[in-house]
């Protein structure tokens, strides 16, 4: 009887030692996600210093070296991780392929109107919207995939409505600049979500797709005084070369980070951008932030903040709800 007792206990112990291990494995990977996906945001965020150092070099000139570069470093990235059979098997599936070249001309000219913003000193109306993507991507799922907004996202859908409508009474104008990024991202992002694509493989066809119109303008411009990649200094060059690893690093640390963490966790973390941007926009450049601009950031971030209360504790809810059916 002591001998089974002894026994009992052995295996209750080495079963709270393999829980110990697993909840200690799990603990690891998740800060790893952290990690992996922050200095992605954070990346994401510190590039629009990257970007000012091309201010010599037109907009449409980094986006066709930004391209050329991102093929090249994706499709090396493909062979040296083995992942050339998941790219034949995504290349054979059409339906992907056609999302992709949708999702490649969208993320194209996101990047383009962000570079643009950042040679015309416009990195506060850039930082706006990436702040607002998120909300405009709730939109979209109601539009697309019938979801239903809660009384606090209706909300903050409605403060950031207005902080963008009085930011453009201010300005005289619609702020497009913000208002194309926030909507082209989100509709990116809404169109990978509906897709089979996988980050890296999806990565090289989108800028795949965007690789003949780089090349033909930078043939054209070579034939029209040169382009900055020939012309310019050993600098110029390298910053050029590096859009490439600036383009697909972020976005490979987030994929990693995103496979190892909760939602609510990734929803938070994605402000760590925009934040950075303002920050760098105000801080470093001195680009002019008035009454107007600073209510307009407040109403948007109370918005995001009721926003992001409302997704953690729903999140919270649907976990409670699991535990206690895995109990039963």
């Amino acid at each position: 009887m002591i001998q089974e007792a002894a026994e009992s206990s052995g295996r209750f112990s080495g079963r709270r030692n393999v829980q110990k291990s697993a909840s200690e494995t799990a603990s690891a990977e998740a800060a790893l996600g952290v990690a992996s996906a922050g200095l992605g945001y954070l990346l994401w965020g510190l590039s629009v210093i990257f970007y000012k150092q091309l201010m010599d070099v037109p907009p449409f000139e980094v986006l066709a070296h930004r391209s050329v570069w991102s093929v090249v470093l994706t499709l090396a990235m493909i062979f040296l991780l083995a992942r050339h059979a998941e790219l034949i098997a995504m290349l054979r599936d059409r339906r992907t392929m056609l999302t992709l070249v949708g999702t490649g001309l969208l993320i194209g000219s996101n990047w383009l109107v962000f570079i643009y913003s950042i040679n015309e000193a416009r990195i506060v109306e850039t930082s706006l919207g990436y702040y607002i993507n998120p909300l405009v991507s709730v939109l979209l799922g109601v539009a697309f995939l019938g979801e239903r907004l809660s009384r606090g996202q209706i909300f903050a859908v409605a403060l950031a409505a207005i902080g963008v409508a009085i930011f453009a009474f201010d300005l005289g104008q619609l702020p497009w600049i913000s208002l194309y990024l926030a909507g082209s991202f989100a509709a990116y992002g809404y169109l990978r979500k509906v897709s089979r694509a996988t980050p890296l493989e999806g990565l090289f066809v989108e800028v795949l797709v965007l690789l003949p119109f780089a090349l033909a303008y930078l043939w054209w411009l070579s034939g029209h005084g040169g382009t900055s990649f020939g012309n310019g200094s050993r600098f110029t060059w390298t910053l050029l070369v590096l859009t490439g690893p600036m383009t697909a690093v972020p976005l490979f640390l987030f994929a990693f980070g995103a496979q190892r963490i909760r939602l609510a966790t990734l929803g938070l973390m994605q402000y760590l951008a925009p934040t950075t941007q303002f920050l760098v926009a105000v801080l470093l450049y001195g680009e002019p932030l008035g009454t107007v601009q600073a209510m307009t950031f407040g109403l948007i971030w109370v918005g995001l903040g009721i926003f992001s209360f409302g997704t953690w504790r729903r999140e919270r809810e649907l976990r409670r709800t699991a535990a206690l059916a895995n109990r039963g």
